[in-house]
Formats: C-alpha cells, structure tokens, sequence
C-alpha cells in the first residue's frame, strides 16, 4: 500500500502563515509606518489555526510577536499605542487560533472514533462472503452514497446450508443509521433461516415475519434470493429487486424476470401474494450477477442510466475479485462522482469446484 498524497490545498493552506507574514513584513517595511500594515501579521498564527495543531499555532504566534515588535520598533510605533495595539492583536489572534486548533484536534480525534466504529459494524453486519462455496466462486463490492461512511443500506450474504447455497442480496428504504438497523434485522434473521428452512418459499416467508416485525409504518426492504444446488441451475425469489444478470459461456447476458412481480419485504401484511419461485438454468463456466438498483440508476452527466448489459465484458477476467472491481471501476467513470445511492454487486462464479470439475470463464 502506497501513502496518500496531502491534498494540494491543503499544501498551500500550511505554508500560507509563511507568505502572509513575510508579505506583511515587506509591504509594512515598503510603505512605511503610516500605512497601517502591522496588525496584519495576526494572519499568520490565524492560517495556522485552520490546518496546525495548537503546537504549531504557538509557534506561528509567538514567531508573529516577534516580528510585530521587531517591525513596531523599526517603524517607531512604540513611541504611541500604535504598537501595542498591534502587539494586542496578534496575542489576541493567537489565543483564538490554539483554542481553535485544540477544540479541531478533538473532533478530529472523535471522527476518528466514529470512523473505526462504523469498521467494526460493517465487518459484523457485512461479513466478507466465502471466497468459495460449493461449486461456487464469489465476490463483493459495496459502495456508500454516504460520504466516507463504509456501510449503508445495501446488503448481501451467501450461506452454504445443508440444502444448498443460499443468496441475498437487497436495499433497504431509506439511508443513515435506521436503514443499517433494518439491514441488520434482514441479515439476522436470513442467517439463522437460511439454515434451518428445507425450501426457498419458507426462507423467504421468515425473512417476512421478521421484517414485519421489526419495521414500522410504509418502511420495506426490495430483495432477491437465491438457492444454487447441484442441479445446474439457480432458483430465484424476486421481492421487488432488480432481476439478476446472468452471463452466459458465450458471453450471452440474459436478466431472468420473475413470472409476477411481488412487493418487498416487510409490506406482505398489506394481503398481496407472495413472489413465486423461479428457475434459471446456471452451469459450471457461467457467472451471476446480483445488485441493487445503485448500480443500473447510476446516471452519466447526459443522464442516462448505467448500461450494466453492455458492460458484462469487463467480467472476464479468471480473477473474479479483479473482474468485479473492473466493473466497479467503470461504474464510478459512468457517474463521473460520489454515488447518489448506495451501490452493492455480488458476483458468484459457477467453477464446479464441488463436483469434481472445473470450467474456465471465458
């Protein structure tokens, strides 16, 4: 891992107490006393205070008085109150700028904090996916719309279970904390169900009792199960997700739609049917797709939504962490920014390792 680069702004604000007193210094000695330059070198211990620590902000002050009297003595300002004043205010100045730069110092320190809590959860809510499950190679990719946050409302998991590999990928309504709280809940509970239910049906009517529980008023999460056994093929749950992409040997894409459109979880109570099962053939050599609508809603600067389908070539790297990260890479340049919402990919790989096989991606 290389180190990062100081931003250049960031650059030019630590020398400016530099130029700014070495400019006032110039112009005072220039213009003489009558122009009225020497409070200025207050600005010096001030641009210190906005990017320095208290340290540095001292320094920068009492190098500020130095120079202040030294200058005030040159120009003969101490004769009159001329000079002390200037003394005043750049004492004053300092005093604000180290206050300034210690009360910046501790809400640094708490962000800090914050930021390694968020790494906690993400690593207990979001678990890295196996690298393999049965016959199954996968990889994951999650992008926050929230600015330096690692976990949103977006989620995903795959549990190898006694009857088959089993797959969620949803988003929840809503951002910020109460979305992580609900994704937490569906997460919960499809863990625990998704190793005790014999069927997909009654996976998913679980996951529904438990969201119906836990949420409250019109809130739901949009999912899509899945359950890939030894039968060369995926069965699919659609709660009001986006279909999956499934690419082919050839590099075919197809996106299998469900055979009716259910609502999302934690909305089932409303009387509607729940979402029927599906099949979709999916052998060894081929690769499935699922995402959540942060990826295919993410708009270019001409407006036009992000053509995952035209994009399914950049999958074909033999690493599927590489291809997915390739994928994501390009999904960023479409935007051309920061996401305006959250953005997960889970990329499952049919190698056949589990029977005895194996297919190359092609």
């Amino acid at each position: 891992m290389t180190d990062k680069k100081p931003p250049s702004s960031w650059t030019v604000l630590s020398w400016m107490p530099v130029v700014v007193m070495a400019v006032v210094a110039v112009m005072d000695v220039v213009a003489g006393p009558g122009v009225g330059f020497l409070p200025l070198v207050s600005l010096g211990p001030a641009f210190s205070g906005l990017v320095g620590g208290w340290r540095r902000t001292a320094v920068f002050g009492l190098v500020a008085l130095v120079l202040c009297g030294a200058l005030g003595v040159y120009d003969g300002l101490f004769e009159e109150r001329r000079g002390f004043t200037a003394l005043a205010s750049v004492a004053g100045v300092t005093g604000v700028g180290i206050a300034a730069a210690v009360m910046r110092s501790r809400r640094e320190a708490e962000l800090a904090s914050v930021r390694s809590i968020a790494e906690v959860a993400q690593r207990v809510l979001l678990r890295p996916v196996p690298l393999t499950a049965g016959p199954l190679q996968a990889a994951v990719s999650y992008t926050s719309a929230v600015a330096e946050a690692r976990i949103g409302g977006d989620l995903y998991e795959v549990v190898a279970s006694p009857h088959g590999i089993r797959v969620i990928v949803g988003d929840v309504q809503g951002k910020g904390l109460a979305a992580v709280e609900t994704a937490a809940v569906v997460l919960g509970a499809f863990r625990e169900a998704a190793h005790d239910e014999p069927d997909l049906v009654g996976l998913g009517e679980r996951l529904e009792r438990s969201v119906a529980r836990e949420l409250e008023g019109e809130k739901f999460v949009t999912a899509i199960l899945s359950e890939i056994g030894t039968r060369h093929e995926a069965v699919f749950l659609n709660y009001g997700h986006p279909a999956p992409m499934v690419v082919r040997h050839d590099g075919a894409v197809d996106f299998p739609q469900p055979p009716a459109y259910a609502l999302p979880l934690g909305l089932g109570a409303h009387g509607s049917e729940g979402p029927k099962p599906y099949r979709v053939d999916f052998a060894p050599g081929e690769q499935l797709l699922l995402y959540t609508d942060g990826v295919t809603e993410a708009r270019n600067e001409n407006g036009h939504f992000y053509p995952l389908d035209e994009r399914a070539h950049l999958l074909k790297d033999p690493d599927a962490h590489r291809a997915l990260e390739a994928l994501r890479s390009d999904l960023a340049q479409h935007a051309g920014g920061p996401p305006h919402d959250d953005a997960a990919m889970l990329l499952l790989r049919y190698h056949g390792h589990g029977e005895g096989k194996s297919v190359p991606i092609t």
